[in-house]
């Protein structure tokens, strides 16, 4: 064999190794951020937990089905609230940013543990 073709061939396995190491990670952490994102809609829908749908309508969510139009339109999320901790406050206690909402304060009154809230969060923000 000569030394070009033993050169190629161990920058060719060595860029295998790095593919493969790179995929053997990254794919697991995308698992786990699908299944977090799952179980955030999961929690926005179950009407003994989140159950956004009673009052907001997810129209980019085909799964989210309702005819509600008390609180706005949960679209654009990102773009509403570019602070991720905001939205959060929002959902952890509505009325400490609006006193007249009718919002319930999902955190503040234990409806939601903070870790359900994270997850919730996580979800609206691909909506």
């Amino acid at each position: 064999m000569r030394m070009a073709d033993f050169s190629m061939n161990l920058r060719r396995l060595l860029g295998l190794l790095f593919f493969s190491a790179t995929i053997g990670t990254v794919f697991p952490a995308l698992a786990d951020q699908a299944e977090k994102l799952a179980a955030g809609a999961r929690l926005a829908q179950d009407v003994g937990k989140g159950n956004c749908l009673a009052c907001h309508a997810m129209p980019s969510d085909a799964k989210a089905v309702t005819s509600a139009n008390i609180g706005p339109p949960l679209v654009a999320i990102r773009a509403r609230f570019p602070d991720r901790e905001q939205l959060r406050r929002q959902v952890w206690d509505a009325g400490s940013i609006n006193p007249n909402t009718v919002m319930p304060p999902f955190g503040k009154h234990q409806i939601l543990t903070p870790e359900e809230i994270d997850l919730i969060v996580d979800y609206l923000y691909t909506l």
